[in-house]
């Protein structure tokens, strides 16, 4: 028989939170989803040493640095906090964490109830990309033991990565491909 939770624990919402285009969008979600749910909104964002753990107790500066990196880490996830849910925040209970590990383990370990709900993005990966770096998503959606829900980027993601790389060739922007590209999307993307 499961146990009943007891009647402090909040039902939470478990997202993680990289800064990335993907990871804000699943930032929106996850707060549409405790919203909806009535939930508190966890963010999570999960830093590492340069290098791993492993090399971070090799070396005696690694320590020094560490306050430095988790730092950085902190002011990683408040500006993305800002970025989506500008100065008056999301309106509802929040809880934002900063977890030392890899962002899978950290994510699991983070949403480790039933009841949680863990909301990851899911962004595109090429054949490279998913060869030479484990995938966050993958492991989590293997992991968890809570639903977990992986949110597709958004579709202007691909306009803005597009663009990117024609600035990157120095190659001439074509307006008519802009206006198409804008007419082609949905109205609420």
């Amino acid at each position: 028989m499961p146990q009943a939770r007891p009647p402090s624990a909040a039902a939470r919402v478990v997202v993680g939170v990289s800064g990335s285009p993907g990871s804000l969008t699943a930032l929106c979600r996850a707060a549409d989803e405790a919203r909806r749910r009535g939930a508190e909104l966890w963010p999570v964002l999960a830093w590492e040493p340069p290098g791993g753990d492993l090399a971070a107790r090799r070396s005696t500066a690694a320590a020094v640095l560490a306050e430095d990196w988790e730092r950085l880490a902190r002011e990683r996830l408040l500006g993305a906090l800002r970025e989506v849910f500008g100065g008056e925040g999301p309106g509802l209970p929040l809880r934002a964490l900063i977890a030392r590990g890899t962002p899978g383990r950290a994510l699991v370990g983070t949403a480790d109830r039933e009841d949680d709900l863990l909301v990851i993005g899911a962004g595109r990966r090429g054949r490279l990309r998913r060869a030479l770096w484990p995938s966050t998503g993958r492991y989590c959606l293997a992991h968890a033991d809570c639903p977990v829900l992986a949110v597709p980027p958004s579709p202007l993601q691909a306009a803005w990565a597009a663009a990117h790389r024609r600035n990157a060739w120095r190659l001439r922007l074509d307006t008519g491909d802009v206006a198409r590209e804008f007419a082609s999307m949905p109205p609420d993307a």
